[in-house]
């Protein structure tokens, strides 16, 4: 089984530089994407259902913000994209549910936690997201549910996945208080898949500025991930960050698995 999670960046932006024809080369079985800026009715049919794939939206109530959506060749058992017990969750359009006969899968776009253009300070925000993220991925655990997440977590875990770890000590993104949020996720028992399988791999980022040419130099930030349930880890055959992909500011994840 093939997964694939990419930030996309607004996918009306990206279908512009060949988005179609990748999801088409990929041939993958299911495939998130995150802050996708755009309502379903806004959409072309071929962007809302490429390929046929089966598909799971959730925008949130703002316009050119957020949003995520799964797409898969299999129906899900089940889907969930409204989360109105947990607001956090549910106002922004950052998490899609879906249930397969062998896992759960949760898609997401953890929040930047910046201060907004408005000038409301958010970083209290995404850690109380991290914190409802942690208590809802523990009860779907205890249930008996393998669980896969994936997406844009917004956080730099260590120094190695960072290219400038003290110049961007104090940046959101890598506050030691956020990079304990991902300390965390790891001591509640959940595996950074990427890392699990590269332990001391440098180098190797999924966002990269788009000021001062930074993705061709390489100057960029590991914080999209897979994370998985430790049962799940002997079934995993690959991870892969997919550098060559272009047309975002972050680069396609790859999981293979064989269930």
């Amino acid at each position: 089984m093939k997964i694939l999670s990419w930030n996309v960046n607004g996918i009306r932006a990206v279908a512009k530089k060949g988005f179609l024809e990748w999801f088409e080369s990929e041939n993958a079985d299911v495939v998130c994407i995150q802050e996708t800026k755009a309502f379903e009715n806004q959409l072309e049919p071929e962007l809302k259902n490429p390929l046929g794939y089966n598909t799971v939206w959730h925008q949130g109530t703002r316009p050119g913000y957020s949003g995520v959506a799964t797409f898969s060749k299999e129906v899900p058992v089940s889907n969930k994209s409204h989360f109105e017990e947990i607001t956090h969750f549910h106002e922004d359009g950052r998490v899609v549910e879906t249930k397969f006969p062998n896992f759960t899968l949760l898609n997401l776009y953890f929040p930047n936690g910046g201060t907004r253009a408005d000038g409301q300070e958010m970083l209290s925000y995404k850690l109380k997201f991290y914190d409802h993220f942690i208590e809802y991925m523990n009860a779907l655990r205890d249930s008996g549910e393998s669980i896969i997440a994936c997406g844009d977590f917004n956080i730099c875990h260590t120094e190695i996945d960072i290219a400038r770890p003290k110049e961007n000590a104090t940046s959101i993104g890598f506050l030691p208080i956020e990079r304990e949020k991902v300390s965390e996720l790891i001591e509640n028992g959940y595996t950074d898949v990427f890392r699990h399988f590269n332990p001391d791999m440098k180098d190797s980022y999924t966002w990269w500025s788009y000021r001062a040419g930074a993705r061709p130099r390489n100057v960029g930030w590991r914080i999209d991930y897979f994370f998985v349930t430790p049962d799940l880890l002997p079934k995993i055959k690959k991870i892969s960050h997919l550098t060559d992909i272009v047309g975002s500011d972050h680069c396609p994840l790859c999981l293979e698995l064989e269930l």
